[in-house]
């Protein structure tokens, strides 16, 4: 298959590799898919737009909590949610996908580009740039490598972007009552706890010079 391949080819090329650079290993992102982003803007949203693209105004940090890359891609690349996640298909059968995901090593795999919306964050996908990293759990919690490598993607999304916040998922419930909230359902939540607070204020911290916008306090 042909996404296997280029996989395959990615993890060799960040293996040999002495710097900093980012992988493009695209997940499926075909007609079908395209549509139920669209879909998901309007009903989700109200944004009734001709293509799935967003103004990037925010980062947000994830963890996969599944231990390898190779499975952690395999959740992203495909166009809709696999049967295991009914507490989020009832707003959409889009399949969730993240811009980037971070593997152990640090190796940094760009899925998908940065201006198209993704599914990864309620509320606030219209406008928000996702990196996930792979591990998250007890058995696999997130390397300094990791650390490193989000530390270097927000400097970069920054550079590139008008970037107001930097938040990890956690906080994004934190937004409700913000003008950057555009979900329409007061029932859609769920609970997150990634990436961890002590990894998000490290990145914050080490990015400081961005002079980001402090999370909104809820009312």
């Amino acid at each position: 298959m042909k996404k296997i391949s280029l996989l395959v080819f990615a993890l060799a090329l960040g293996a040999c590799s002495t710097q900093k650079e980012i992988v493009d290993i695209p997940i499926i992102f075909d007609t079908q898919r395209i549509l139920l982003t669209k879909e998901y803007l309007l009903n989700r949203y109200g944004l009734d737009q001709n293509t799935p693209e967003i103004t990037p105004k925010m980062v947000v940090l994830h963890w996969t909590a599944i231990p390898s890359l190779k499975k952690s891609f395999e959740v992203f690349n495909r166009s809709t949610l696999p049967i295991w996640r009914p507490n989020i298909e009832s707003a959409s059968g889009l399949n969730v996908s993240s811009h980037f995901l971070v593997d152990r090593d640090g190796t940094i795999y760009r899925l998908m580009p940065e201006t198209i919306m993704g599914r990864h964050v309620i509320g606030l996908n219209h406008c928000a740039i996702g990196i996930e990293n792979v591990g998250g759990t007890e058995e696999t919690p997130l390397t300094k490598q990791q650390l490193k490598s989000n530390i270097y993607l927000v400097k970069y999304l920054a550079s590139k972007y008008d970037i107001d916040y930097v938040i990890g998922h956690q906080e994004y419930t934190s937004f409700e009552g913000h003008p950057l909230w555009l979900e329409v359902d007061d029932g859609y939540r769920t609970e997150k706890t990634d990436p961890g607070m002590d990894f998000v204020e490290k990145v914050r911290k080490a990015t400081k010079k961005f002079n980001f916008k402090p999370v909104p306090t809820k009312q």
